[in-house]
């Protein structure tokens, strides 16, 4: 969107009224009344009889006066306009008191003051506006609706240091909201550099967001994202406002200009007597099969391990979206990935925020008989299934996060007793959210899953689409155990950048696994990369790394497994594979 400049001053607008009745002699005065006859007598303002004025000269005298009007209004137009341009170029920063009174910096601080940026729309809104400071940030509360604030790294400009903050608007109201604003405290001596999906507006220590045309209502259940660049005088400055703005912060937001403050209410589970009606009771596992064979897996160290305690190494099949394929959900298909190609694993992705998905108009029941039969028949086969919650469009875990506890309250309730069933809680967070945000988001389902089932394998996505598994590593989730977190790549796309975040949260001890890949770039489509794709495998069999190839479809792209022209759902034969099932084969068999 289009960012216009402009400065922060009041408008200083006098208007001035003027009686412009002329004076009218008084008769009564003697001297006037003289005047008045000597002027008469010279021939002055009294009519001689029979005079007549020429009809062209009036018109001429008329015109005249006509064009002299409008030089008169075009220069004084002009005059103050050319105010208006100095007095801007002279006041780059206002600040505003509690009393509502502004003080305009002096020449010498006008040089270097940051200059405030505001929209038309916000000219207008601004006459009207609170001299209020904006409200206090809560690690504690939770609001029905709130904001919480990202950074991402600045960088250094002109002896500043810019940075970049995503903002993100959690509605958990049971209502649409509309004509919202956000106030955030921190932005004294700062800049406007850039924004985007929001006007910005910064007074005083305050940083004012305001909506866009689209995106004026935000609808009950569903968030909206914004970003913008602020230049602060100083590193320092720029890490105190991180530090105040970011991490478990909650802030709440003004809805038709009243501070909306009102806290969530908690999600409700189920109660016990619905758990124990859902509840599965287990099978049991195939002579043979990698489940009787393996058992209960756990995580220690850096490794998943079995019941024995030994390193253990999930390879196999992503589903492609549940609500898209669903025909490729069968028993024989998954038997086929056992048998054939020594799978142990397949992973069961049910998007959430694209047509079709789960907390986006799909159909819940239907795509939860699809998660349900996808783990009896892996259970069935003795084989090891992920039960994936694949964020994607929907960017941040926050997003959706009562629809997520309910769901996994659900599932981990109905499979408690199953050994073979993992967690995948959030696919790939990206579009800005931070690790700060995946963390409060994992710290608010774990527990709910482990209420039901306490020693589940629970996997945590990381931000940018699962890579950086590094900013994890840094600051890991401590209170729970049995954790992996995801880091997926794309052979074509990703290479050493990604591979070193890998051996880095390796060597700070971090438990990885790799729940989705290819061997195309992150499209999943283009060319593959077998070069690179060695290197990873070098890596993945290096650290003890499970994974899980994408994806099962016959879609026409590099990363489906199934050659587009094939339309079986079970029962291959080489040629029937793409390219890269043809090398996903061999590389979970080891041929």
């Amino acid at each position: 969107m289009a960012d216009n400049e402009r400065d922060f001053s009041e408008d200083k607008t006098v208007t001035v009224e003027r009686d412009r009745e002329e004076k009218k002699p008084d008769e009564n005065r003697p001297e006037e009344k003289k005047e008045q006859k000597e002027t008469a007598k010279a021939g002055g303002p009294e009519k001689k009889a029979g005079m007549k004025m020429n009809p062209l000269l009036i018109a001429v005298i008329a015109l005249s006066l006509l064009v002299v009007g409008l030089l008169i209004v075009l220069l004084t137009n002009g005059k103050k306009d050319d105010k208006k341009k100095s007095d801007s170029a002279a006041v780059t920063e206002t600040e505003v008191s509690s009393e509502g009174t502004s003080e305009t910096a002096s020449d010498e601080a006008t040089s270097e003051a940051p200059k405030e940026v505001v929209t038309e729309e916000g000219a207008d809104r601004k006459a009207g506006r609170p001299a209020e400071k904006a409200p206090d940030a809560s690690e504690d509360i939770k609001y029905e609706i709130s904001c919480k604030v990202a950074s991402a790294d600045g960088w250094e400009d002109g002896g500043r240091k810019v940075m970049q903050f995503s903002i993100i608007i959690n509605n958990s109201s049971s209502s649409d909201q509309k004509d919202w604003e956000v106030r955030l405290p921190g932005f004294t001596d700062t800049k406007y550099v850039n924004g985007w999906n929001a006007e910005y507006e910064i007074s005083g220590d305050t940083l004012f967001v305001t909506p866009v045309e689209y995106n004026t209502t935000i609808p009950k259940g569903s968030s909206i994202d914004m970003g913008v660049q602020i230049s602060f005088a100083s590193t320092a400055d720029a890490e105190a406002a991180v530090k105040g703005l970011t991490g478990k912060k909650s802030f709440p937001i003004y809805i038709a200009g009243e501070l909306h403050d009102a806290e969530k209410a908690p999600v409700e589970t189920m109660d016990e007597k619905k758990k124990e009606e859902v509840k599965k009771e287990k099978p049991a596992a195939e002579t043979g099969s990698p489940l009787e064979n393996h058992g209960a897996l756990s995580v220690s160290g850096t490794d998943l391990v079995d019941k024995n305690g030994k390193p253990y190494q999930l390879k196999g099949i992503s589903t492609h979206g549940l609500a898209w394929f669903p025909e490729y959900v069968n028993k024989a298909a998954f038997q086929e990935f056992r048998d054939n190609w020594g799978a142990n694993v397949i992973r069961l992705a049910m998007y959430t925020g694209e047509s079709g998905g789960y907390c986006s108009g799909g159909d819940k029941d239907a795509l939860k008989k699809l998660v349900s039969d996808g783990v009896d028949y892996a259970t069935e086969l003795g084989m090891y299934v992920l039960i994936d919650w694949h964020i994607l469009s929907d960017s941040n875990p926050l997003t959706n996060e009562d629809e997520a506890i309910l769901f996994f309250d659900e599932m981990s309730a109905k499979y408690a007793d199953y050994d073979n069933v993992l967690f995948e809680i959030c696919n790939e967070p990206n579009g800005g959210t931070s690790w700060e945000d995946v963390k409060s988001y994992a710290e608010d389902v774990i527990p709910v899953i482990r209420k039901n089932k306490a020693d589940a394998v629970i996997i945590v996505g990381t931000p940018t689409w699962s890579q950086d598994v590094d900013l994890a590593a840094a600051d890991p989730i401590t209170e729970y155990d049995n954790l992996l977190y995801t880091i997926h790549f794309y052979a074509a796309t990703h290479k050493d950048n990604i591979r070193n975040k890998v051996k880095e949260a390796h060597d700070k001890g971090l438990a990885m696994i790799v729940s989705e890949f290819s061997i195309c770039d992150a499209s999943g489509n283009g060319g593959i990369d077998y070069d690179s794709a060695d290197e990873w495998f070098s890596l993945i069999d290096e650290y003890n790394l499970s994974y899980i190839g994408w994806n099962l479809s016959n879609k026409n792209e590099t990363s489906s497994l199934i050659d587009s022209s094939c339309s079986k759902t079970s029962g291959w034969e080489d040629g029937d594979l793409s390219e890269t099932g043809l090398w996903l084969k061999k590389q979970i068999s080891g041929e």
